[in-house]
């Protein structure tokens, strides 16, 4: 799995918002890559919708979160209007590309695991969480350290 001080592994993956290529991406801003198992269920949908709030702050930070899991893009699109829109991009992992790059593959292998890491400009990995939890207020607070805000 991909530490802080690696470089991020790249991938390119059609999402919500086009054809995403993550160093293309990491090439301007800060990134918050942010791994959830599945459209449509309570924890993802709380992962995704609690970022979506904060995403202002993000991207006060100078950073984009890009969002990924094994659905679909329409499963996608469908998951974004049932909690509202989501301003950020949400990946289409299917074939679980971006998840085995960085290790996040669930134990059926699947899925993806929820997991967030932040990455600076450039590519290199700040922050790495490798099981997130989104009700945990600690590894929320060093998701946003790691993009610079001062908690």
């Amino acid at each position: 799995m991909p530490e802080a001080g690696d470089m991020a592994p790249d991938f390119e993956l059609p999402s919500t918002a086009g054809q995403l290529r993550l160093q293309d991406v990491a090439g301007n801003k800060n990134v918050l890559l942010a791994f959830y198992t599945e459209d449509n269920t309570p924890l993802c949908s709380s992962e995704v919708s609690v970022f979506a709030e904060d995403y202002e702050i993000v991207q006060q930070l100078g950073a984009e979160i890009v969002a990924v899991s094994a659905d679909d893009l329409e499963s996608h699109k469908q998951f974004s209007a049932a909690i509202g829109g989501v301003p950020f991009p949400l990946v289409s992992d299917e074939d679980l590309t971006a998840a085995k790059a960085y290790d996040v593959v669930d134990e059926a292998g699947k899925r993806s695991r929820r997991a967030v890491f932040v990455i600076e400009r450039g590519g290199r990995i700040l922050h790495a969480e490798p099981w997130f939890q989104p009700g945990n207020p600690t590894q929320y607070e060093e998701i946003f350290r790691a993009l610079g805000f001062d908690v």
